[in-house]
């Protein structure tokens, strides 16, 4: 058989998953904090007819003579770049100025987010909106981290860009009431997605370190939230690309197909 066939296979399979993660990027266009991704290809194999030869004397070199055998997939990347912000006016609304990810725990699992929206429960805990428990520093701003609770006493509760939340006590004392920990990772591009707007980390991500906003991690915005870095221009680019490549590989197999009729027919 011949081998053009198994090589618009090859790209028809690529094509599809590009479109996927695509179309993936495209509904999560106005999801906060989400970060895109991207496929890139690369060539499987090439088949080596005749090896590469060495000049001499009496000849010159040749070149090897090679015919490639299709091609996979080489990555599927997360964009991490920073996107804009929007403007809410809630406090509770925060926004990561630059490296690092917010630590949140649901039912023992840890797991980071870069979506900012966060609420508090029945119990006066700082959570997200699928419930997981927003993390913090217990003491000063390093050390163990736990839940943040916050007094339902208190009135005008602040966070400032290093993550500290402050509020006015019944006495009307402003007092420290928390300290958000932030996730820093030697290798971003390594983190799994996980669904809710989180992320865990892997192998090749290196372990969580948890530092305080503005100290070896971004700052934190209160009353913005962080938009999806989804470009809807490039995307639709990159769909019309990929369509004409899904294209081309089905003509490959119709052509290869009909060459192959041919060769059927010779004898009739």
């Amino acid at each position: 058989m011949m081998r053009s066939l198994y090589s618009g296979v090859t790209g028809l399979r690529n094509h599809q998953t590009r479109m996927d993660v695509i179309g993936n990027n495209i509904s999560n266009v106005n999801t906060v904090g989400y970060k895109s991704s991207r496929v890139v290809f690369q060539d499987i194999f090439s088949q080596t007819i005749s090896p590469a030869t060495g000049a001499s004397t009496a000849s010159g070199g040749t070149n090897p003579k090679q015919v490639g055998l299709g091609s996979t997939l080489a990555s599927i990347d997360v964009l991490n770049t920073e996107s804009a912000t929007q403007y809410t006016g809630n406090t509770l609304d925060l926004a990561i100025s630059g490296d690092g990810y917010f630590v949140v725990n649901s039912n023992g699992a840890e797991a980071y987010t870069r979506a900012g929206n966060f609420y508090t429960d029945e119990n006066n805990y700082l959570v997200t909106a699928s419930g997981a428990f927003v993390q913090g520093f217990t003491t000063g701003t390093s050390g163990a981290i736990g839940n943040i609770a916050i007094d339902p006493t208190y009135t005008g509760v602040t966070i400032g860009e290093t993550g500290q939340i402050y509020a006015n006590d019944t006495s009307g004392t402003k007092v420290l009431v928390g300290q958000i920990a932030l996730a820093t990772f030697a290798n971003t591009n390594a983190l799994e997605k996980v669904g809710s707007n989180t992320y865990r980390s892997s192998e090749n991500s290196g372990a969580a370190t948890y530092t305080a906003p503005g100290t070896g991690s971004g700052k934190l915005s209160s009353g913005v939230l962080e938009m999806s870095n989804v470009d809807l221009a490039a995307e639709f680019t990159d769909m019309i690309v990929t369509q004409r490549g899904f294209q081309a590989n089905s003509r490959i197999i119709t052509t290869t197909d009909s060459m192959l009729e041919e060769l059927v027919n010779l004898k009739r």
